[in-house]
């Protein structure tokens, strides 16, 4: 049977290869759900932990700089490493997790000074759609079919293409668009299009996570791909988090 998912389609030819060089099963048991759960749970906690120490230790000054700079471009590298080369090291995958647990911290304090109780109501906001998308997927209300899994991935690249090069013209022009960056102002209808857009893109990649988990227990992948699994979620549940934390800002303003 086929998987209807690229991802896993890919992870699965990758062990049948393993399984036909080494002559043998794998050493790994293979995976369960229950793994991905833990490893899942256990990056969360690990960047909730790194960026309540970022919030209170980086002041402002270079550090602060150099966090949310630096951050920025090494997580953005590292996620693209980890999600095409499918690594499931889980220092690696960890060093993530930390890397974006900084970026988090001090940009969330940032927000929070602006606009305060804002933070915790993205936390709710991202674990109310994360749980309401397992309810949809649990009920096969949504499912991750070949031409859904087509969509998600098209429209991610699309929404994430074109953020990048708002914010690149926001640095070249100091002209915003489809996001705004300052702090002062009013808000075009356009950003507030463009940040609902992006939470459901976001909100629908969650099916395609749950689809890879599922899929990945099916076929018996070894279990260190729970890893790689857990690292799908948690690049969901930030960038979610991210982009509800920014609808919430135009609003509150």
């Amino acid at each position: 049977m086929q998987s209807s998912n690229p991802v896993l389609t890919h992870l699965d030819d990758t062990a049948r290869t393993e399984r036909q060089v080494l002559g043998q099963a794998p050493v790994d048991r293979a995976m369960t759900v229950d793994d991905v759960v833990v490893r899942t749970v256990a990056l969360i906690v690990l960047t909730a932990a790194v960026a309540a120490v970022a919030w209170f230790t980086i002041e402002s000054g270079p550090a602060l700089r150099f966090a949310i700079i630096g951050g920025s471009i090494a997580g953005v590298v590292l996620a693209l490493v980890i999600s095409f080369r499918r690594i499931t090291n889980p220092a690696v995958i960890s060093l993530y997790a930390i890397l974006q647990g900084v970026l988090l911290g001090v940009a969330s304090r940032g927000f929070e000074e602006l606009y305060p109780g804002i933070v915790i109501q993205a936390v709710v906001g991202t674990l109310g759609v994360f749980l309401g998308m397992g309810v949809l997927y649990r009920a096969r209300i949504i499912r991750a079919t070949p031409r859904f899994t087509r969509f998600v991935i098209g429209a991610l690249i699309g929404v994430v293409v074109l953020g990048f090069t708002n914010l690149i013209i926001f640095w070249v022009s100091g002209r915003q668009g489809l996001e705004v960056y300052t702090q002062s102002g009013e808000v075009g209808w356009i950003p507030y299009v463009f940040a609902v857009i992006c939470i459901g893109v976001g909100a629908l990649t969650f099916i395609l996570d749950f689809a890879a988990v599922e899929q990945g227990v099916r076929y018996g992948l070894p279990r260190r791909y729970a890893w790689y699994c857990a690292f799908g979620m948690l690049v969901g549940l930030i960038f979610l988090y991210w982009q509800i934390l920014r609808l919430l800002s135009y609003i509150r303003r």
